[in-house]
């Protein structure tokens, strides 16, 4: 049995299409729910469905029972929470006798000396908590989200130009799908016992070369503007994000412009067995 957790959210429910996709039994996996009410896709499919919150240790224990293979999706609650939550999941997972733990951590040059500091060292600490106990575990160091993109360049770029202050850095962005099938391919295959995984493109762009990869898919010409980091926080909020989820779409701009997300490593195609979808390809779909 393979239990996924944040089952509903963008990354846990393309892992479990990915499973699916592979050929596992819709009952062979379970979805990890705080909301049943969220799940209707996920039932419909035939997945089990169990209730489960990370600061509830109990019901994360009955959740767990007879899970062989865990993939555990990094909290996206209250960041000072995250690590306590992780470590509830994985104490949990102890006490049941869950075979092998996945985590979703996240890639960048250095976790603990981020310019980010405690928004991604949460990351650390858990895959520091995985390597202490007496189960094995596999890390997926997922670098940023290529779907992220179109929320971080702006309103209507196409019309409008990218506008982000991020500098000449370079990120490795990754679709979603990419990573779930990475993590299934974990997930379903022999080999991966207490190893670390980069979850990344082979290519890293900066967003003035975005702007040039979207030029050449739409005709026209796309500018990149670099605005001051307050006059973005400003159009975040217009364009409806609240003030602390501007602040912190903000402060990853000031990591990618220091270039903490270029760190010039992939496992994606040694687990995939080709090479991801180049970011044009994905933006292409996108935009065309």
């Amino acid at each position: 049995m393979i239990l996924v957790t944040g089952a509903t959210g963008n990354l846990g429910k393309a892992t479990i299409n990915a499973l699916l996709n592979r050929g596992i039994a819709p009952n062979d996996i379970t979805a990890l729910v705080r909301d049943e009410t969220k799940s209707t896709e996920l039932t419909s499919k035939g997945v089990q469905i169990k209730l489960g919150d990370y600061e509830d240790f109990e019901s994360l224990k009955s959740a767990l029972q007879g899970v062989d293979k865990l993939l555990l999706v990094s909290s996206s609650s209250d960041i000072s929470k995250r690590f306590e939550q992780h470590k509830n999941v994985i104490n949990a997972a102890r006490e049941t006798g869950v075979g092998h733990i996945t985590y979703t951590s996240f890639d960048m040059k250095n976790l603990q000396q981020s310019i980010m500091g405690k928004e991604v060292q949460y990351h650390a600490y858990t895959a520091d908590y995985l390597k202490q106990i007496a189960i094995p575990y596999t890390l997926m160091n997922n670098t940023m989200y290529a779907d992220m993109i179109p929320f971080l360049s702006g309103k209507d770029i196409l019309n409008n130009g990218i506008s982000i202050p991020a500098g000449d850095g370079k990120t490795p962005f990754l679709p979603i799908t990419e990573m779930a099938e990475a993590n299934a391919v974990v997930l379903t295959t022999p080999g991966h016992e207490n190893k670390e995984y980069i979850i990344a493109a082979e290519t890293a762009f900066s967003f003035a070369e975005i702007a040039n990869l979207l030029s050449d898919i739409t005709g026209k010409t796309i500018p990149y503007y670099q605005p001051e980091v307050s006059s973005y926080i400003a159009t975040l909020i217009q364009i409806g994000a609240s003030e602390d989820d501007a602040a912190y779409l903000a402060r990853f701009c000031v990591a990618i412009a220091n270039g903490e997300f270029d760190t010039n490593k992939s496992d994606v195609k040694q687990l995939l067995g080709r090479s991801p979808i180049s970011l044009k390809d994905f933006l292409q779909k996108k935009y065309s």
